[in-house]
């Protein structure tokens, strides 16, 4: 059985942690693979902001949009694994498809990673409210913000919370789906492979 209250408190804690000393991964079974899910889109939210320095060099984005491109699709890939998991605990548990139970359009991989990403906006809008140099106006658009993060937070945790619960009563049907990401394949992006076989010629 997978609980929602430790996720949402893994995510929080490690990105408050992250801020003052490296990436770290001291959990085990389940959490271990959310927390390094969630590192990637920590990595994500920070390069994510470097890219939209004013004054960064071409050089600058082109490595950043690279690094952007590699930390997604490493996310994108723990997303699925979530999944998998979840799918063979369900195997070890003895709770079998049911062709006729109900699917949502979400996995619980994905909204893991929509909590996750909740965690970094709280932080950093957090941090926007103690800001010394912002301005009234801004720091009540802040807190309306954060206000509507909390919101979605306790309404995403209670959600995926059923979610997984009717999951493993077998009310719900858990399928992993695949993300077939195509840019970073160089045998389908057509400007990789394309300039592989210019280089090769």
């Amino acid at each position: 059985m997978i609980e929602i209250e430790p996720i949402v408190a893994l995510h929080a804690d490690t990105v408050v942690r992250w801020h003052s000393q490296a990436i770290d991964n001291p959990y085990d079974g389940f959490l271990r693979l959310v927390c390094l899910q969630h590192s990637f889109n920590y990595r994500l939210w920070h390069e994510e902001d470097l890219a939209r320095c004013l004054n960064a060099s071409d050089q600058q984005i082109a490595d950043v949009k690279r690094k952007i491109d590699k930390y997604n699709q490493q996310r994108n890939d723990c997303i699925e694994k979530l999944d998998d998991t979840i799918g063979d605990m369900l195997h070890r548990h003895g709770v079998e498809d049911q062709a006729k139970t109900s699917l949502n359009t979400e996995t619980p991989g994905s909204a893991i990673d929509r909590l996750s990403i909740l965690s970094l906006r709280i932080y950093h809008l957090d941090e926007q409210s103690r800001r010394q140099d912002a301005s009234e106006e801004h720091l009540n658009t802040v807190s309306r913000r954060l206000a509507i993060c909390f919101a979605q937070q306790t309404d995403l945790s209670k959600s995926l919370q059923q979610l997984l619960d009717d999951i493993f009563a077998g009310r719900k049907r858990h399928v992993t789906y695949r993300q077939l990401k195509m840019y970073n394949d160089p045998t389908f992006n057509p400007y990789l492979y394309k300039t592989k076989k210019r280089l090769a010629s």
